[in-house]
């Protein structure tokens, strides 16, 4: 949960007041307070990883790293939307080596000024202080998940 808001907060309230819906998929059972503070809904992931029912297109897609390379089935999903051109597709999270933090495939997402208050509230909420956050969020883009393909 925390690192969801630290590292993504940000960017999903942005989408959020862009008209989307959105919805973090989650396996732990931590409070869901922050994310809704920065108003995304909150769902299960198992049950949408499980389901041999695909779910509906999304727009986008971000994922921590540490579980797009641990779990083949989040892979395969992450994988499946950017196989359909998705809108974007963001994988936030550890750096494979070699990678620099602003090097080629990097996404910088520039926060709102509503984003930078909404975040601050979500990380005040995990009790995570928002001194070291600034307005920018930055996620591993497409290209990198491409020449990183093990699925």
């Amino acid at each position: 949960m925390t690192e969801v808001v630290r590292f993504t907060g940000g960017w999903l309230f942005d989408q959020g007041m862009a008209g989307w819906d959105v919805t973090v998929l989650r396996s732990d059972h931590a409070d869901a307070r922050p994310l809704r503070i920065l108003g995304a809904r909150v769902a299960s992931l198992e049950p949408v990883l499980a389901s041999p029912v695909r779910p509906p297109r999304s727009q986008a897609v971000a994922v921590h790293a540490d579980l797009y390379d641990s779990d083949p089935r989040v892979r395969r999903m992450v994988l499946g939307a950017v196989d359909e051109d998705m809108g974007e597709v963001r994988v936030w999270g550890h750096q494979r080596p070699g990678e620099a933090s602003d090097g080629a495939g990097s996404v910088r997402y520039r926060l709102s000024l509503a984003a930078r208050a909404f975040k601050a509230q979500a990380l005040a909420a995990v009790a995570v202080p928002d001194a070291a956050e600034g307005a920018v969020e930055l996620f591993r883009g497409v290209e990198l998940l491409r020449s990183s393909n093990h699925a």
